[in-house]
């Protein structure tokens, strides 16, 4: 099913009534910089959309998207580095926590973008394992995968299965839109009844 629409509705820093609507949520998370809001753009082939940033914790709520009228794109703030004060940095992870894994909210797929050339960080591994806890359902993006070198990308992919099994992994770049309609299906897929 491909986006015909999108439109950003708010920035949410705590409980709001729009989230109890029963539209299904899909979140989108990762490091600082590791591409959330690049991601959400190359999707809705809206460069515009989601304010892109190479400052590291430039999105400092959760911006809030409705897509296809039918389903909300959330823009989590990056977890690890980030250029704000150390209260800040609290602040957002506490964030991430409430909508994640402490509020009343259940999201249709979690996103958790990793940089395909670093490999999954400990502050990743970390993500994933608390989303597994909590039984989300996550499908990792390999992101930036443009960086790797042609004769190293079937190693660096078969290294990142090894160091998250059990995960589907998708390779993606949004400068070659490499991976956009194997994303596009898995987040917008009706669910079988």
């Amino acid at each position: 099913m491909p986006i015909t629409s999108a439109k950003f509705i708010q920035g949410i820093v705590g409980t709001t009534e729009i989230l109890d609507d029963a539209v299904p949520q899909v979140a989108f998370i990762g490091r600082s910089n590791a591409g959330k809001s690049t991601i959400i753009n190359s999707l809705t082939h809206n460069k515009k959309l989601a304010r892109v940033s190479r400052t590291p914790g430039r999105t400092q709520e959760i911006n809030l998207f409705l897509i296809n009228k039918k389903i909300y794109f959330l823009d989590l703030p990056g977890y690890g580095y980030a250029k704000v004060s150390k209260k800040d940095q609290v602040w957002l992870q506490k964030l991430i926590n409430w909508h994640l894994f402490k509020g009343p909210y259940i999201q249709k797929k979690v996103v958790l973008i990793i940089d395909a050339y670093l490999g999954p960080t400990d502050l990743d591994l970390e993500m994933l394992a608390r989303l597994d806890e909590h039984d989300k359902d996550v499908v990792v993006i390999a992101n930036k995968i443009d960086k790797i070198r042609q004769p190293d990308f079937a190693q660096q992919m078969a290294n990142l299965r090894a160091q998250l099994p059990g995960h589907l992994i998708i390779p993606y770049s949004s400068k070659t839109k490499t991976g956009v309609n194997d994303l596009l299906k898995e987040i917008l897929a009706e669910p079988v009844a």
